[in-house]
């Protein structure tokens, strides 16, 4: 479910082609299991943004004397290239760039929607929220304006024929952390910043032509292999049965399928991880902590000691020790950036939904076929 965006958000709703759609469709599941990344082409209509067009980025190359993408860093031959972190770092890459620049100014050239709003990228089961989705959405809301929106399509519950697309935008008060760039325990509690407040995800609505909707009303349909069909009882029937409409978008039983066990499985192994993920996070903050109030203490113990050393020196008719010196002897220990921290506990919540979801569709399926697994009782 879309949270509602806030008032000062310049968009409000995500308009989609859908050859948007299909496209998006098309290199994700060519590019499987590595994530497609993509640059989106439309254009802003009021606090509604259209995405008419999109094209994929090229493929990372790190080796620019071979070009084998999985050679070797000729000053590292221990150094492998990840596929994965090149994949994601696709969208912000200087040569991606270049060539979303070049192909917009020939989009231009052909009265195309040339107008950059966004980018996309495909995941497996919501595991999007991570520190290379935000660098990229950040690094677009700051190029090319707030008019932009990042989609995130899920490959693996799409494949059952759940179609699983979102939009997320960056929320404004994570966007003024980000330019400030510290995340610190100090300054998110001083804005207030939680991690429900990092992505605002967007209404999205696909639209068709209506020249479009006719021919896909008009479309025939093959016949049936069953030809000993019984004669429908009413006009409704006629209508909604996929076996006598000739409308082939007529309504069928495969999402009475009950078999999605797996699905949740999975997604309850990826909570956990994440899970133990977010406990890692909270032991580095409390050592950092540890660490923190194990030095203070000793430049506690310094100055008393310095003190109580000059009080003797003025005594004594000396000059007094300077009681700042502990800044060249001690250290304070770095705070660790809480940023990654609260993206794990978003990814948690992402988490959370979608087991929440999952939960929900098997309850009521469930409770629809009651009557046929427990006898004696009606539906």
């Amino acid at each position: 479910m879309a949270t509602v965006p806030p008032a000062e958000s310049p968009v409000r709703e995500v308009q989609l082609s859908a050859l948007v759609v299909m496209r998006l469709i098309k290199h994700s599941t060519q590019v499987w299991p590595q994530p497609a990344t993509g640059c989106l082409v439309g254009m802003d209509v009021g606090a509604q943004l259209q995405i008419t067009n999109s094209f994929p980025f090229p493929a990372s190359n790190p080796d620019n004397t071979t070009g084998n993408p999985n050679a070797t860093n000729p000053a590292d031959p221990y150094h492998q290239a990840d596929q994965l972190a090149l994949a994601l770092a696709a969208p912000r890459a200087k040569s991606s760039v270049a060539y979303q620049n070049e192909m917009i100014k020939y989009l231009r050239e052909v009265n195309v929607d040339a107008q950059g709003v966004g980018w996309y990228v495909s995941c497996s089961m919501g595991n999007f929220v991570n520190a290379s989705f935000v660098e990229n959405q950040a690094f677009y809301q700051r190029a090319t304006g707030e008019q932009t929106v990042a989609l995130v399509f899920d490959v693996g519950r799409s494949s059952q024929g759940s179609f699983n697309l979102k939009a997320y935008r960056l929320s404004p008060s994570f966007m003024a952390a980000c330019k400030e760039n510290k995340f610190t325990t100090e300054s998110i509690q001083k804005s207030n910043l939680r991690y429900q407040d990092i992505l605002i995800e967007l209404p999205v609505a696909i639209h068709n032509s209506h020249l479009l909707t006719s021919y896909l009303h008009q479309l025939p349909t093959s016949p049936t292999a069953d030809t000993d069909l019984a004669l429908p009882a009413s006009l409704n029937e006629l209508h909604r049965n996929p076996h006598l409409a000739s409308n082939p978008l007529a309504p069928n039983l495969d999402n009475l399928d009950l078999s999605i066990d797996p699905f949740l499985e999975k997604t309850v192994d990826q909570l956990l991880d994440s899970i133990e993920a977010h406990q890692t996070e909270q032991n580095n903050a409390q050592y950092y902590q540890r660490s923190l109030a194990r030095e203070q203490a000793k430049i506690q113990t310094w100055q008393l000691k310095r003190k109580q050393e000059n009080a003797l020196r003025v005594q004594q008719k000396q000059t007094p020790l300077p009681e700042d010196e502990w800044q060249k002897l001690f250290k304070l220990p770095v705070e660790p950036s809480r940023l990654e921290a609260m993206l794990v506990g978003r990814q948690v919540e992402q988490y959370a939904r979608q087991i929440d979801g999952f939960g929900a569709v098997v309850s009521g399926k469930m409770f629809g076929v009651r009557g046929n697994l427990l006898p004696g009782e009606a539906a």
